[in-house]
C-alpha cells in the first residue's frame, strides 16, 4: 500500500519520531548519517570534518555547522524503513543551543542518548 492510500490513522501508526541527544562531539551526527544510510535516505554517509563537499554530512547543512563541525539547530530527516516512516531529529549538543534540544524532546516519541565512553556523562 502506498503512502497516498493510507488513512490518517494508518499513517500515524506507522510513524516513529525520535531524537538523538548527547553532549558535544559524542557522535550524534555520525549516528544520524549511519541511520540515514541504512534507511536508504542517502547513498554515502558524510563526515563531520570532511575535507570535500561530496563527503559533508546531510544533517549539518548550515554553513556555520559545516565550518565549525557542530550542530546549531535541530535537523529533521524522514525516511522509510521496514514499513515504518521514521522522523529523525538530530539535536545540537552544545549548551548554548540547549533550548532547541528541550523543545525537540517535547515533540518526539522517544530519544536515543549517545554517550562518549571516553568522556562519560557530562554535567549538563
Amino acid at each position: 500500500m502506498s503512502a497516498e492510500q493510507l488513512t490518517a490513522g494508518e499513517a500515524a501508526a506507522r510513524r516513529r519520531t525520535f531524537a538523538i541527544i548527547s553532549h558535544p562531539d559524542a557522535g550524534k551526527t555520525t549516528l544520524t548519517e549511519k541511520l540515514l544510510l541504512m534507511g536508504g535516505a542517502i547513498h554515502l554517509a558524510g563526515e563531520v570534518r570532511a575535507r570535500g563537499e561530496r563527503r559533508r554530512t546531510q544533517s549539518d547543512w548550515m554553513e556555520i555547522e559545516q565550518k565549525r563541525g557542530i550542530s546549531v539547530s535541530t535537523s529533521v530527516m524522514t525516511f522509510d524503513y521496514r514499513k515504518c516512516t521514521f522522523n529523525l531529529l538530530d539535536t545540537p549538543g552544545h549548551e548554548d543551543f540547549s533550548e532547541d534540544t528541550y523543545r525537540t524532546l517535547s515533540a518526539v516519541d522517544s530519544a536515543v542518548m549517545v554517550i562518549d565512553a571516553a568522556k562519560g556523562i557530562e554535567a549538563r
